[in-house]
Protein backbone atom coordinates (compact mmCIF):
# COMPACT_ATOMS: atom_id res chain seq x y z
CA UNK A 1 0.00 0.00 0.00
CA UNK A 2 1.06 3.72 -0.93
CA UNK A 3 0.73 6.63 1.18
CA UNK A 4 1.24 10.15 0.00
CA UNK A 5 1.35 12.60 3.15
CA UNK A 6 2.02 16.53 2.06
CA UNK A 7 3.06 19.21 4.04
CA UNK A 8 3.96 23.16 4.60
CA UNK A 9 0.30 24.45 3.60
CA UNK A 10 -0.47 27.45 5.14
CA UNK A 11 -1.50 31.12 5.36
CA UNK A 12 0.72 33.83 3.18
CA UNK A 13 -0.08 36.75 1.46
CA UNK A 14 -0.27 37.75 -2.33
CA UNK A 15 3.69 37.83 -3.84
CA UNK A 16 4.92 35.22 -0.97
CA UNK A 17 6.79 32.43 -1.46
CA UNK A 18 5.12 28.29 0.11
CA UNK A 19 6.73 25.17 -0.61
CA UNK A 20 5.02 21.92 -0.46
CA UNK A 21 6.45 18.56 0.40
CA UNK A 22 4.99 15.20 -0.11
CA UNK A 23 6.52 12.25 1.56
CA UNK A 24 5.98 8.62 0.14
CA UNK A 25 5.59 5.39 1.74
CA UNK A 26 5.15 2.08 0.51
CA UNK A 27 7.87 -1.09 0.19
CA UNK A 28 7.07 -1.18 -3.65
CA UNK A 29 6.84 2.40 -4.56
CA UNK A 30 7.80 2.99 -8.42
CA UNK A 31 5.70 5.38 -10.03
CA UNK A 32 6.09 6.19 -13.36
CA UNK A 33 5.34 10.11 -12.01
CA UNK A 34 3.65 12.73 -9.52
CA UNK A 35 1.64 15.12 -9.94
CA UNK A 36 -0.06 18.14 -7.85
CA UNK A 37 -3.44 19.07 -8.38
CA UNK A 38 -5.41 21.50 -6.15
CA UNK A 39 -9.26 22.17 -5.64
CA UNK A 40 -10.20 25.68 -4.98
CA UNK A 41 -13.06 26.82 -2.78
CA UNK A 42 -16.19 25.61 -4.90
CA UNK A 43 -14.31 24.44 -7.68
CA UNK A 44 -13.58 21.22 -9.69
CA UNK A 45 -9.88 19.62 -8.96
CA UNK A 46 -7.49 20.99 -11.74
CA UNK A 47 -4.10 19.90 -12.59
CA UNK A 48 -0.69 21.83 -10.99
CA UNK A 49 2.37 19.99 -12.13
CA UNK A 50 3.58 16.63 -13.05
CA UNK A 51 7.14 15.14 -13.20
CA UNK A 52 8.49 12.03 -14.35
CA UNK A 53 9.91 9.59 -11.38
CA UNK A 54 12.92 8.92 -13.41
CA UNK A 55 14.01 11.38 -15.74
CA UNK A 56 12.77 14.60 -14.12
CA UNK A 57 10.87 15.70 -17.05
CA UNK A 58 7.92 18.01 -16.00
CA UNK A 59 4.68 19.76 -17.12
CA UNK A 60 2.81 22.62 -15.42
CA UNK A 61 -0.58 24.05 -15.76
CA UNK A 62 -0.56 27.58 -17.86
CA UNK A 63 -1.44 29.82 -14.58
CA UNK A 64 1.16 27.89 -12.93
CA UNK A 65 4.04 28.00 -15.25
CA UNK A 66 7.09 30.36 -14.56
CA UNK A 67 6.00 30.78 -11.05
CA UNK A 68 5.97 26.87 -9.33
CA UNK A 69 8.62 24.50 -9.54
CA UNK A 70 7.64 20.66 -9.19
CA UNK A 71 11.11 18.87 -7.98
CA UNK A 72 11.74 15.28 -6.77
CA UNK A 73 14.33 13.92 -4.65
CA UNK A 74 14.36 9.62 -5.37
CA UNK A 75 16.51 8.74 -2.64
CA UNK A 76 13.57 10.39 0.09
CA UNK A 77 10.68 9.30 -1.74
CA UNK A 78 9.70 13.01 -1.65
CA UNK A 79 8.10 15.74 -4.52
CA UNK A 80 7.85 19.43 -3.83
CA UNK A 81 6.44 21.98 -5.41
CA UNK A 82 7.71 25.31 -4.66
CA UNK A 83 5.17 28.55 -5.23
CA UNK A 84 6.44 31.66 -5.65
CA UNK A 85 4.62 34.86 -6.35
CA UNK A 86 1.42 33.35 -5.44
CA UNK A 87 -2.12 35.62 -5.80
CA UNK A 88 -4.85 34.75 -3.87
CA UNK A 89 -6.46 32.19 -7.03
CA UNK A 90 -3.82 29.77 -5.75
CA UNK A 91 -5.92 29.34 -2.38
CA UNK A 92 -7.05 25.77 -2.42
CA UNK A 93 -6.98 22.48 -1.10
CA UNK A 94 -3.46 21.18 -2.89
CA UNK A 95 -3.00 17.22 -3.13
CA UNK A 96 -0.19 15.22 -4.22
CA UNK A 97 -0.61 11.62 -6.40
CA UNK A 98 1.53 9.20 -7.61
CA UNK A 99 0.60 7.68 -11.47
CA UNK A 100 1.46 4.40 -13.04
CA UNK A 101 0.95 5.72 -16.25
CA UNK A 102 3.85 6.25 -18.27
CA UNK A 103 2.10 7.85 -21.66
CA UNK A 104 -0.09 9.96 -21.11
CA UNK A 105 -1.14 13.52 -20.57
CA UNK A 106 -0.62 13.27 -16.61
CA UNK A 107 -3.28 16.14 -16.22
CA UNK A 108 -6.54 14.34 -15.77
CA UNK A 109 -6.93 13.07 -11.92
CA UNK A 110 -8.34 9.54 -13.61
CA UNK A 111 -4.28 9.25 -14.61
CA UNK A 112 -3.21 8.93 -11.10
CA UNK A 113 -3.42 5.49 -8.46
CA UNK A 114 -3.16 7.11 -5.05
CA UNK A 115 -3.30 10.23 -3.33
CA UNK A 116 -2.70 12.10 -0.77
CA UNK A 117 -4.99 13.98 2.16
CA UNK A 118 -4.72 17.19 0.64
CA UNK A 119 -2.88 20.67 2.37
CA UNK A 120 -4.72 23.92 2.84
CA UNK A 121 -2.62 26.89 0.60
CA UNK A 122 -5.01 30.62 1.62
CA UNK A 123 -3.52 33.47 0.30
CA UNK A 124 -4.78 36.97 1.51
CA UNK A 125 -4.70 40.03 -1.08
Amino acid sequence: QVQLVESGGGLVQAGDSLRLSCAASGRTFRPAGMGWFRQPPGKEREFVAHITWNGGSTNYADSVKGRFTISRDNAKNTVYLQMNSLKPEDTAVYYCAATRVVFGTHRYSAEYDYWGQGTQVTVSS
